[in-house]
C-alpha cells in the first residue's frame, strides 16, 4: 500500500493543534482520515494513533495527575466507549460521517458563540462528561472536546490538565482498540502507517508544547474552533455530494 505524505503532514498538524487547543488530536484527525479511509477503518486507526499521542502527552506534561478526575470521569468514559464502539458496527460509515459533521459544527458554534460557557466542577458533572465523551469516542472516534470542556471546570494547571486528559484518553483508547479489533476495524491496510503515527504523536505533542509556552491559549482555542467548524462543513458537503 502506498503511503500518503499529505495525510501524514495533515496528521502532524492535527496533533499540534490538538495539543494547543486542549481538545485532543482526534477532533481534527478523524475528519482528515475520513478523506483517505472508510469511517470504520478511521475509527480503528484513530484509536491506534491516540495511544502514541497520549503516551507522548503523559511523558511531556508529567507534573502530576488528578486522581479524582481519573476515577469520576475516566471510569464512566471507559464503560461508555465500549457501548459506543459496539453500536458503531450497526451504523453505516456514511451515516457516521454525517453524524460527525453535525457534531463538529454544533460543538464549534456552541463555544464560539458562548465563549464563557462553563460547567460546575462537581462529581456528578464529571461523571456525565465521562459518559458523553466516552460514548462519543466509541461511536464517532472523537470525544476529547466534551471531556476538555468538563475538565476545564476544575481549573487545573495546564500541564496537569493535559496529562490527566491524556491518561483518561489512554484508558479509552486501550478499551476501544479491543472493541474495534473485534469489529474488524483494525485491518492490514492501516498497519503500515503505525510507525509513522508513533513518531508524529511525539513530534506533534512536542511542537504543541513549545508553542503553548509563547502564545495565549484562548487565541489558539478560537482558531481551533473555527477549523473544527470548517472541517464539519466540508464533511457535510462530501456527504451530500457523494451519497
Amino acid at each position: 500500500m502506498k503511503i500518503s505524505i499529505t495525510f501524514l503532514l495533515l496528521t502532524l498538524l492535527a496533533e499540534i493543534l490538538g495539543t494547543i487547543g486542549g481538545f485532543g488530536s482526534s477532533v481534527f484527525f478523524v475528519p482528515i482520515a475520513n478523506f483517505y479511509f472508510d469511517f470504520h477503518t478511521v475509527l480503528g486507526i484513530t484509536a491506534l494513533f491516540h495511544l502514541s499521542s497520549n503516551i507522548s502527552k503523559i511523558l511531556l506534561f508529567k507534573k502530576g495527575l488528578d486522581k479524582n478526575l481519573l476515577i469520576y470521569l475516566g471510569i464512566p468514559s471507559v464503560i461508555f466507549v465500549i457501548i459506543g464502539g459496539i453500536l458503531s458496527k450497526d451504523l453505516s460509515s456514511h451515516v457516521l460521517s454525517f453524524i460527525l459533521g453535525i457534531f463538529l459544527i454544533a460543538f464549534s458554534l456552541l463555544f464560539l458563540i458562548f465563549k464563557n460557557l462553563v460547567i460546575k466542577p462537581t462529581k456528578s458533572n464529571a461523571a456525565v462528561g465521562g459518559i458523553l465523551s466516552g460514548f462519543s469516542a466509541g461511536l464517532l472516534g472523537t470525544g476529547g472536546a466534551i471531556r476538555g470542556l468538563t475538565m476545564a471546570a476544575f481549573n487545573l494547571e495546564k500541564s496537569v490538565f493535559i496529562a490527566t486528559s491524556a491518561a483518561i484518553d489512554m484508558m479509552i483508547d486501550l478499551t476501544r482498540s479491543v472493541v474495534y479489533y473485534s469489529n474488524g476495524y483494525i485491518t492490514q491496510s492501516i498497519l503500515i502507517y503505525i510507525p509513522f503515527l508513533l513518531v508524529i504523536g511525539f513530534v506533534g505533542t512536542f511542537i504543541g508544547k513549545k508553542i503553548l509556552n509563547y502564545i495565549p491559549q484562548e487565541s489558539f482555542r478560537s482558531i481551533s474552533l473555527i477549523l473544527i467548524f470548517i472541517t464539519g462543513l466540508v464533511m457535510l458537503y462530501n456527504f451530500f455530494v457523494n451519497p
